[in-house]
């Protein structure tokens, strides 16, 4: 299998000793992989360092077999990204800002956007100014823009905060078109644990800014437990070995 990303021994610590410590993952073509963790853990940090919004302080970030680093603007045609809120110029139409997105990537053109307007429930009303939208639908514009340039890579933060049960529905035909049709690959960072054990086939577990565990949805739910349950679980274990010690 084609590898989309991987990490060796990634690590950024800030000044108040949070962030990430040596975390290696890959993922492959076509994988949904989930990444859980309680809040403060390090999924955002993780996720900002492999779309290159900020540095490592050690390990390496491999983008389609190529150093991120060496090869950004390159590496980043192929990548589309949603990074914790939506946050958009209001002043603006939909329309007008997947066209303001569509110059950072080389052949978006205006019909592909109104297929992704299309695809996300908002052609009725892409010519609105986004200060008129809700906070669901300027999620859903967020995923229009992450999708837009066919990329190979999608990654998403918190992508279903403030959608109702409609949008989660569309959210995950969305995903599982692109995936199974199509090959992309995603990396979704979510709370939603339900939405993550239909959507994905991979997942790990990042708990004070370390991958505790990762694996095949498949084998670690072999027993019959739910992903939640397997979750509440890994944390538990995490918090019984540090009583211990």
């Amino acid at each position: 299998m084609d590898t989309m990303l991987e990490t060796s021994q990634l690590t950024k610590t800030y000044r108040n000793q949070r962030g990430i410590r040596n975390i290696s993952l890959r993922l492959n073509a076509g994988d949904v992989y989930g990444l859980l963790g309680p809040n403060g853990a390090g999924k955002t940090t993780f996720l900002k360092l492999v779309t290159g919004l900020i540095r490592p302080d050690e390990g390496k970030i491999t983008l389609f077999r190529q150093d991120l680093i060496d090869h950004f603007e390159a590496g980043m045609q192929h990548v589309g990204c949603m990074i914790e809120s939506a946050d958009f110029h209001d002043f603006i139409t939909a329309g007008q800002y997947l066209k303001m997105v569509g110059r950072y990537y080389p052949d978006v053109t205006e019909h592909r956007i109104t297929q992704v307007l299309e695809a996300v429930g908002l052609i009725s009303v892409r010519n609105d100014k986004i200060k008129h939208y809700s906070t669901g639908m300027k999620q859903k514009l967020a995923l229009a823009a992450a999708i837009l340039p066919n990329p190979k890579l999608v990654i998403l933060d918190e992508p279903t905060n403030g959608l109702d049960i409609d949008g989660m529905v569309m959210f995950r035909r969305i995903i599982q078109q692109l995936s199974e049709v199509h090959g992309t690959t995603f990396l979704i960072s979510s709370h939603m644990i339900h939405e993550l054990e239909q959507l994905c086939n991979r997942v790990g577990v990042i708990v004070e800014g370390q991958l505790i565990r990762e694996g095949d949805v498949r084998d670690l739910l072999a027993g019959g437990q739910s992903l939640e349950q397997f979750y509440i679980h890994e944390l538990e274990s995490r918090k019984g070995e540090k009583s211990v010690v």
